[in-house]
């Protein structure tokens, strides 16, 4: 007849089955951390990317835009010159040349008497590219955001990596011939500290 197992012999069965539990639980954890803080820096890659081409996007309807004021600068100039002139007729034949965008802010500083300031200044003039680039210049800012966004995400899983791997290691120890108590401690603090990381993990977003 076999004796039955004392008290001593199914703690450590228990402990055995918890650390196995454990170990595997872990292993499966940190690869899946592992993976998506690969998934994230590559999140965080593309959206630098996307960030760096908007802004080249921005830096060319901005140079389009610039270059237009620069021509509409430089025919108002000639149309001021004609009209301080007296000529008329070479004043008229300069504002047909006035580009459309023009146009539309030299009527409206002509309807409010042509006194002060001049069109440019007027909230009618927005020059060819002006809105292009501030459309493109704030979908660089919200992209570069988002790429340092990804990155944290990333490194707050690589971070996580680390404290499975110490529950893994703390795990290991406690299967380790020592003391009955300090297995029990090694293993008690693996658990919590496992439970911990489980519960930060669910808080974290997914890219899969």
């Amino acid at each position: 007849m076999s004796e039955a197992p004392s008290d001593g012999t199914r703690s450590r069965d228990l402990r055995d089955i918890v650390a196995v539990v454990l170990l595997s639980t872990m292993a499966v954890l940190t690869a899946w951390c592992g993976f998506q803080a690969s998934k994230w820096g590559g999140e965080m890659s593309i959206a630098f990317s996307q960030a760096s081409s908007a802004r080249v996007q921005a830096t060319n309807y901005d140079g389009q835009a610039r270059d237009q004021r620069q021509f509409d600068l430089t025919v108002y100039a000639s149309w001021v010159e004609a009209t301080a002139a007296g000529n008329e007729q070479l004043a008229a034949f300069i504002e047909e040349r006035f580009h459309p965008d023009f146009r539309v802010a030299f009527d409206a500083w002509q309807a409010q008497g042509g006194d002060e300031g001049g069109p440019f200044v007027q909230d009618e003039y927005v020059p060819a590219g002006t809105e292009q680039a501030a459309e493109y210049s704030a979908r660089a800012d919200e992209k570069f955001a988002e790429a340092l966004e990804n990155n944290q995400r990333g490194d707050d899983y690589s971070l996580l990596t680390v404290l499975f791997a110490l529950v893994l290691f703390l795990t290991a120890m406690s299967q380790r011939k020592i003391a009955a108590w300090a297995s029990r401690v090694f293993l008690g603090l693996g658990v919590l500290v496992g439970l911990v990381g489980v519960g930060i993990l669910l808080t974290f977003p997914i890219r899969i």
